[in-house]
């Protein structure tokens, strides 16, 4: 079966953690006010999070990657200027360098409460933070078809966009440990595999009638198909600390949903391989982002992380072109170079305690290199 190249269409998602700009702590409680700001000026494209200390934004359906970057450059920039006059600031970052998720408050509001209520300590944990990005797929059957196939490409994503190494005031020892807190809650990690929609519909039937979920947006995989839009939604990323990562994280994903409707245009796919294979690969970038190598899985053996980008980046040439985001997909090659923002909050710490300070004031120091590199490549907001 053929497959005609639609059109591109994707949205970015992100969520942000406030922080005081004097102390750089989390900010359990923010003026009721400064959510309402936001969303005057950006109406439908910010939203609050389960955390009062969360916010999170959302791009505009963009038809071009350049677009996407105006929009959620332009979103950032908001948030950045409102917060300010509160005397705050977001950071991008999937977790706090030394929040304590005990000390924090859930928003008010019938989904959220609902969720704190049936997930208790699980769900009170989560003050970390994700990127989210659709590209639109219109066919319902086609959207579990690239579903199945692109399960193998969400580790290297999550190498790339790394930025949660401490947690509760201490280095983990992991390069993404929102992962580790998120994968407590049910029904997420590697997607399932389905022969069909129609067969996925069904799983999701079993679990609505039975009362345990209303619908498909509590199902919280890596990938999935949205609920809301006919886009498949990537989420197994870190919320990136630079703009210019998070934006060519997004071409990666665009050019390899492209990828595959170019394969079956020419009677090919990509070969599926055993989630318990996959899910070595996961580990391996919660643990050491890209430092230590994938399994390549066609060849059965650990291959350098800079080598399997450049595959990675062959792979997807065509596709790049075609969606003009050739400057954007190459500049992954960057992020290897200086590394992902866990590399560099873990080195700030250490530059710190080496000169002498002591470990809460290194925190405080990853904290404002957080405030720094988030502000940073901006769009100028009118």
């Amino acid at each position: 079966m053929r497959a005609e190249f639609p059109e591109l269409t994707l949205g970015i998602e992100e969520e942000y953690l406030l922080v005081d700009k004097e102390t750089g702590a989390l900010v359990t409680d923010p003026p009721d006010g400064l959510l309402t700001d936001c969303q005057n000026v950006a109406p439908g494209q910010v939203s609050p999070e389960f955390l009062r200390s969360q916010i999170e934004v959302g791009t505009k359906v963009c038809r071009s990657l350049a677009e996407a970057r105006e929009d959620l450059g332009r979103l950032r920039d908001t948030i950045i200027r409102i917060t300010g006059e509160y005397g705050l600031a977001p950071i991008a970052a999937s977790s706090h360098p030394f929040g304590q998720w005990w000390q924090q408050k859930h928003t008010d509001g019938v989904r959220y409460n609902a969720l704190a209520a049936e997930m208790q300590t699980a769900a009170r944990r989560l003050v970390i933070c994700g990127m989210h990005v659709h590209v639109g797929v219109p066919e319902d059957n086609m959207r579990i078809d690239l579903l199945n196939q692109l399960s193998y490409f969400l580790p290297h994503m999550l190498a790339l966009s790394t930025s949660s190494p401490f947690w509760d005031g201490r280095n983990t020892g992991l390069k993404s440990y929102r992962l580790t807190v998120f994968d407590a809650l049910p029904r997420t990690g590697l997607p399932e595999r389905f022969a069909s929609y129609a067969e996925y519909c069904r799983h999701v039937d079993v679990l609505t009638q039975a009362g345990l979920i209303e619908d498909a947006s509590k199902i919280w995989w890596d990938m999935r198909p949205s609920v809301r839009f006919p886009t498949l939604e990537m989420r197994v990323t870190d919320v990136c600390t630079r703009l210019d990562d998070a934006v060519a994280i997004a071409a990666l994903y665009a050019c390899l949903v492209r990828m595959m409707y170019r394969l079956r245009a020419h009677n090919q796919r990509w070969r599926i391989y055993s989630p318990m294979l996959i899910k070595e690969n996961r580990w391996r970038a919660v643990r050491y982002g890209f430092d230590a190598g994938m399994v390549d899985l066609a060849k059965g053996s650990v291959t350098d992380f800079d080598e399997l980008l450049d595959e990675l980046l062959d792979l997807v040439a065509e596709d790049a072109e075609a969606l003009n985001c050739v400057p954007e997909v190459t500049s992954l090659r960057n992020i290897l170079t200086r590394g992902s923002s866990a590399h560099q909050q873990v080195a700030c710490f250490e530059q710190a305690i080496s000169e002498g300070a002591d470990e809460h004031t290194a925190l405080r120091y990853v904290v404002q290199h957080l405030v720094e590199e988030t502000r940073a490549h901006q769009v100028t907001v009118d």
